[in-house]
């Protein structure tokens, strides 16, 4: 399997998506949803995933379109469709839409899966996108390293992923409720301490023995790391 692949499914199966994202949380690949096309586009459009896992029939803006729309922006990022429509003719279509792969329903599990870590290995993402820097701290997404000033950091799961989200979102505004979504995978209260808490750690790993503070509290609004030059 890709190292610590990130991966997009586009699915408006709301028991399907949950079934398929959990499955692939299971497989250690991070996987983030999205239920319409136009909420799969913003999405597929403003973060970076190794592979995009999108329906062909979906509510707003159907798969193909948003497929279309996305290689217009030039991204990239490997598509499997999925769909009903399995003639080869559908596939043809699916194919000169921009997609990368195409399996009909039904499927088996097991099988997507394979097809998902082949397009992560062929393609992989661009080199920039597995690297984030703020100042002198550098996030490497494929050996899970942190360094700051050529330091290693030593981080938990979960700050690293933590890290990781804000690293991506750099000069940005982060709520709790987008942290809870991205970096938990669930909702509650976003009132719960438990964001303060685990910013607080990656705070003091971050900060500790160096002069600059990077991440910041916005009062009433949530956090952002970003190197003030």
């Amino acid at each position: 399997m890709v190292p610590h692949m990130k991966i997009l499914v586009i699915e408006d199966d709301l028991e399907a998506a949950a079934y398929m994202t959990k499955a692939f949380r299971e497989a250690g690949i991070v996987a983030d949803h999205a239920s319409d096309g136009e909420s799969g586009l913003f999405m597929a459009s403003e973060n970076a995933y190794d592979v995009m896992v999108i329906d062909r029939m979906l509510p707003r803006r159907d798969g193909l379109s948003v497929i279309s729309e996305l290689r217009k922006r030039s991204v990239n990022t490997p598509v499997l469709i999925l769909s009903a429509l399995g003639q080869v003719d559908d596939r043809v279509t699916g194919l000169r839409a921009g997609g990368d792969d195409y399996l009909p329903k039904p499927y088996a599990f097991s099988e997507l899966l394979a097809r998902v870590e082949v397009l992560g290995r062929r393609k992989g993402a661009p080199e920039q996108e597995m690297m984030y820097r703020v100042g002198d701290l550098e996030l490497d997404r494929l050996s899970h390293e942190v360094r700051r000033s050529g330091k290693e950091i030593i981080l938990q799961p979960r700050e690293f992923r933590l890290l990781e989200y804000l690293m991506k979102n750099a000069g940005q505004v982060v709520t709790r409720t987008m942290l809870l979504e991205h970096v938990w995978d669930y909702h509650f209260d976003p009132q719960t301490n438990v964001i303060d808490v685990h910013v607080s750690r990656l705070r003091s790993k971050i900060e500790k023995d160096f002069d600059k503070p990077l991440l910041k509290t916005i009062r009433g609004a949530g956090y952002m790391i970003k190197d003030e030059g």
